[in-house]
């Protein structure tokens, strides 16, 4: 098994972003420590931009849910997720089942809105792989 890395905290809160009700997050879905990170999958977004500054920015549109990952998450029950573009640590995908509670309803930013210009600019680097200042990536494997 993978070692998860020095600065994962077991007793840190996980998250998952949806814009579907859910009570249980299926095995294979993805899971973040980034509660911010998390509200911007809840929109359904096809890329998302970690820009230099920090700050998220994303093509989502849908209104959504914040969840929290309701019982204690080992390191059994994750592991990295294998395409993503995010920083080594930030997104992983489920194991097993988890049980969610709702944190909150979420609506997207118009601040982190990305035009279509920017859009434009990202995919004209001819992939989604991350940039070395910055960090995109496209969504999948959240099975629910």
């Amino acid at each position: 098994m993978r070692e998860l890395p020095p600065e994962w905290d077991h007793d840190r809160p996980w998250y998952h972003g949806s814009p579907q009700t859910l009570t249980v997050l299926a095995a294979g879905s993805t899971i973040t420590q980034d509660a911010d990170l998390a509200r911007v999958f809840s929109h359904k977004p096809a890329l998302v931009c970690l820009e230099d500054d920090g700050r998220l920015r994303h093509n989502g549109r849908l209104l959504g849910y914040l969840y929290r990952v309701s019982q204690p998450v080992s390191s059994d029950d994750v592991c990295p997720h294998p395409r993503t573009t995010m920083p080594p640590g930030t997104e992983w995908l489920t194991r097993r089942e988890l049980p969610l509670e709702p944190v909150a309803r979420t609506e997207p930013r118009p601040e982190e809105r990305l035009c279509d210009s920017d859009i434009a600019r990202l995919l004209g680097r001819g992939s989604l792989a991350a940039p070395v200042n910055s960090a995109s990536a496209t969504l999948g494997g959240d099975r629910r």
